[in-house]
């Protein structure tokens, strides 16, 4: 099947979005819906794979407080669509719009169970930073864009 990477083009699609975000990232650890969300949505660049009615995996870009750099947070692939290659085409959306806006480095907060992918893609990891819940390991990961 061929993949269409693009944003949410409309409020239905939004919410199959953040419903995936939720699904995957807060629902297994008993978090609140609405605790996949942050301040920062409308001044991010969202990217969703859609299938119909499902979203099948999504990501987003935003600019942080030094000049330069974006960050990739929300990543999340629809459990049943796992190891398809859905999310590297996310990230590599993501990487092509960074580059548009600029920018020359991106950083991510990567949980344990991501590092080797995005080692994959040419992260490396900075350093062990928090744990999420108080369980998921997360690392600073970096990638310079050429």
């Amino acid at each position: 099947m061929n993949y269409l990477v693009r944003s949410p083009l409309s409020s239905h699609e939004f919410e199959l979005y953040y419903d995936l975000r939720y699904r995957v990232l807060r629902a297994p650890w008993n978090q609140a819906r609405g605790s996949e969300q942050d301040a920062s949505e409308s001044t991010s660049i969202h990217a969703m794979i859609i299938d119909g009615d499902v979203c099948l995996a999504c990501g987003r870009l935003q600019r942080t407080e030094t000049e330069g750099v974006g960050q990739i947070r929300f990543m999340a692939v629809d459990p049943n669509h796992q190891g398809k290659g859905l999310g590297k085409l996310i990230v590599q959306y993501l990487e092509a719009r960074a580059k548009e806006e600029a920018l020359v480095e991106i950083i991510l907060q990567a949980r344990e169970n991501a590092v080797e992918f995005y080692k994959s893609l040419g992260y490396e990891v900075v350093e062990p930073t928090f744990k999420l819940f108080g369980e998921i390991q997360h690392y600073l990961m970096r990638k310079q864009l050429h």
